[in-house]
């Protein structure tokens, strides 16, 4: 069954995760052997983040305590998430069951973070991308519903194929 708009909206959300995760997984690589720390204080510099501040100095803890190792396994983690965007991507824009179960399995397990983490720190963006995902989820489950729900097209008959003269 081909993509409907709606799946193919969602595959190019899905592949544009991907392949942003997939950018900061390479960037992470490239500070292996770098001064990590110095870099990230002019980046809090060059933004004109206060230092002193609550994210600012999360952001800079979580530098200094990087190592190499850790960055490794941050980059491996992007790709395999990536990965499997990529892939749900792919599936959902050529109408792919097996991505619409992925879809619905992979986005299920985001909603109830999310949840937790708007009512422990409410903002516009952690209400709209708990909004954006259930939409995302319930869009693809009712596709799988209408899909397991219309009659299967029985294969034509003999006498109905079409025949060369």
């Amino acid at each position: 069954m081909p993509a409907a708009k709606g799946e193919r909206v969602v595959a190019a959300f899905e592949a544009g995760k991907g392949i942003l995760v997939l950018l900061v997984g390479f960037g992470l690589l490239a500070f292996v052997d770098e001064d990590i720390q110095t870099l990230a204080e002019e980046l809090v510099r060059t933004l004109h983040l206060n230092p002193a501040k609550h994210l600012p100095r999360i952001f800079l803890d979580a530098v200094d305590r990087a190592a190499d190792t850790r960055l490794w396994m941050l980059a491996a983690f992007a790709l395999g998430y990536a990965t499997l965007r990529l892939a749900e991507a792919y599936g959902l824009w050529f109408g792919k069951r097996w991505a619409e179960w992925i879809a619905v399995a992979s986005g299920s397990l985001y909603i109830p973070l999310e949840i937790y983490a708007l009512s422990h720190h409410a903002s516009w963006l952690r209400a709209g991308t708990l909004i954006a995902n259930v939409a995302i989820v319930a869009y693809i489950g009712f596709t799988l519903w209408r899909r397991s729900n219309s009659p299967e097209q029985p294969p034509p008959e003999v006498s109905e194929l079409p025949t060369r003269r």
